[in-house]
């Protein structure tokens, strides 16, 4: 058994808590804010009284909490105990409060799914010198978990160039949908974001880099009138109009180079 702290109660704290105490860990927890606590998990008054005695404290608040969070929680850790910091800071912030941890063992956890489809077995990625103890931990709780090499921020910049795909990718696609139910067509774009969705990846990768570059001018004028067309059916174009200022910036620019 495992003296686990969780900071931070709310949707994803509160699921790796209960799945914690489930598999015969000692949880204890804190949040200023969520109003329930789940069944078997102790709360404290404070995130520091959470955090003495206890082995690995993982914290998923908001980033912005992240710093202040921290400084609260280190000075009352055990030296050897780890804190494993979940939120979505940037890597550089991630790196600073590694050098803030003193005798704990930080990390740096990056979550690559969402957490209330999958719980507690969302794919991690875990960087810095709480790797092992964080994987020993969530592992077990049926969690994939790769460790990446380097210093904490080694995990959060993976997840950041993913959220570059994955987060304009949802963008996009809500954007189109939203037009193409505004045209009466919501069936047909559907189609066709599902056919370029499929097949062989590295080659649809590659035929974006080289095209998309030929091809800028010419796109950036035709996203330019499809901005026009979704501001006519009364959709906003937010996506369209930064494909089209990014497409006017990479005609000016080399093409990049394939691998």
């Amino acid at each position: 058994m495992t003296a686990c702290t969780v900071i931070g109660l709310g949707e994803a704290g509160a699921t790796y808590a209960a799945a914690l105490v489930a598999a015969g860990h000692s949880v204890t927890g804190f949040d200023p804010v969520a109003p329930s606590t789940p069944a078997g998990v102790a709360r404290a008054a404070t995130a520091a009284e959470a955090c003495a005695g206890a082995e690995i404290v993982l914290v998923l608040t908001g980033a912005a909490a992240a710093r202040s969070v921290a400084r609260e929680c280190l000075p009352a850790m055990p030296a050897g105990s780890c804190y494993a910091d979940f939120t979505s800071s940037s890597p550089r912030v991630m790196r600073e409060l590694g050098e803030l941890a003193g005798g704990a063992l930080f990390a740096d956890v990056a979550i690559l799914g969402p957490v209330p489809t999958q719980g507690v077995k969302t794919p991690l990625m875990v960087s810095g010198p709480g790797s092992r103890a964080v994987a020993d931990l969530l592992a077990p709780l049926g969690a994939g978990i790769e460790i990446a090499e380097g210093e904490p921020g080694a995990a959060m910049a993976h997840k950041l160039l993913r959220s570059v795909l994955m987060k304009g990718l949802a963008s996009v696609v809500v954007e189109a949908v939203t037009a193409g139910r505004a045209a009466g067509l919501e069936e047909w774009i559907r189609a066709q974001i599902a056919g370029q969705l499929a097949g062989d990846g590295q080659a649809v990768i590659d035929r974006f880099l080289t095209g998309t570059a030929k091809h800028a001018l010419r796109r950036s004028k035709e996203m330019q009138d499809t901005a026009d067309y979704l501001s006519d059916l009364g959709v906003p174009a937010e996506m369209t109009t930064a494909s089209s200022g990014a497409l006017t910036r990479m005609a000016q620019e080399p093409a990049p180079a394939l691998r």
